[in-house]
């Protein structure tokens, strides 16, 4: 048996999962979605530096998980990168959905593909926390108007000091043993730091012909890519 801890990305929490834990659990794996520090239910929780990458090393302690898969998606997968270093041998492999990969010294912040300006203002105008993004910006993503209608009603705003917080590695992130799921809605091809992960012996590529949001648009399908991967 397979323990995955799930970890959405930004504005979402544990209820992101609801369509994928059960077919984890029908194939008999352990599923464990985890919201993080300042967002859903655990808004009233401060969130700094590292608070996010605590947040899942302490559920791996809390429930004495072994054989895990950490899977994150968007924005978690800096914190689910970290955290993956720090839980040793316990780890069978990470799981990367459409996800950021965290760089040494870097943050979510400092990579943003618009650039840091253009997110800072964002978290700046809204009090400090990033404000989730409405309904029309989910267009053309493969999701019906029920699903974004999940999301955006699930949404919370994320805290910022989560998202200038600078990753910490020890080692290559290229070492750890990792599977990256590329939306291909949301691009074609990976990022280019994603895409250099990649090249190494213990990464592996699959796509998915679906946006930014397969735990809401693919969730069978992605049930069956993470099945895959507990045999790895």
């Amino acid at each position: 048996m397979t323990d995955f801890v799930l970890v959405a990305g930004a504005w979402l929490g544990a209820p992101a999962w609801d369509d994928v834990v059960p077919g984890l659990r029908a194939a008999g794996h352990g599923a464990y979605p985890l919201t993080l520090s300042g967002v859903g239910e655990k808004q009233d929780r401060p969130a700094g530096r590292q608070t996010h990458v605590a947040d899942i090393v302490d559920e791996v302690d809390r429930l004495g998980l072994r054989d895990v898969v950490l899977v994150g998606h968007s924005y978690a997968g800096i914190p689910v990168g970290q955290a993956a270093e720090r839980i040793g041998d316990r780890l069978a492999r990470v799981v990367f959905v459409d996800a950021s990969v965290p760089a040494d010294g870097e943050s979510f912040v400092s990579a943003w593909w618009q650039g840091p300006a253009a997110l800072e203002a964002e978290i700046a105008g809204n009090g400090g926390s990033w404000a989730p993004p409405a309904a029309s910006d989910f267009e053309g993503q493969g999701l019906t108007d029920e699903q974004t209608a999940r999301i955006v009603s699930g949404a919370t705003p994320h805290p910022g000091a989560s998202l200038r917080d600078p990753a910490v590695l020890t080692g290559p992130l290229g070492e750890l043993p990792a599977t990256y799921i590329k939306c291909l809605l949301d691009g074609p091809e990976p990022t280019d730091d994603v895409a250099a992960l990649l090249t190494g012996e213990r990464w592996e590529l699959i796509t998915m012909d679906t946006g930014h949001w397969p735990m809401f648009s693919r969730p069978e399908e992605l049930v069956g890519i993470l099945n895959r991967t507990a045999t790895l």
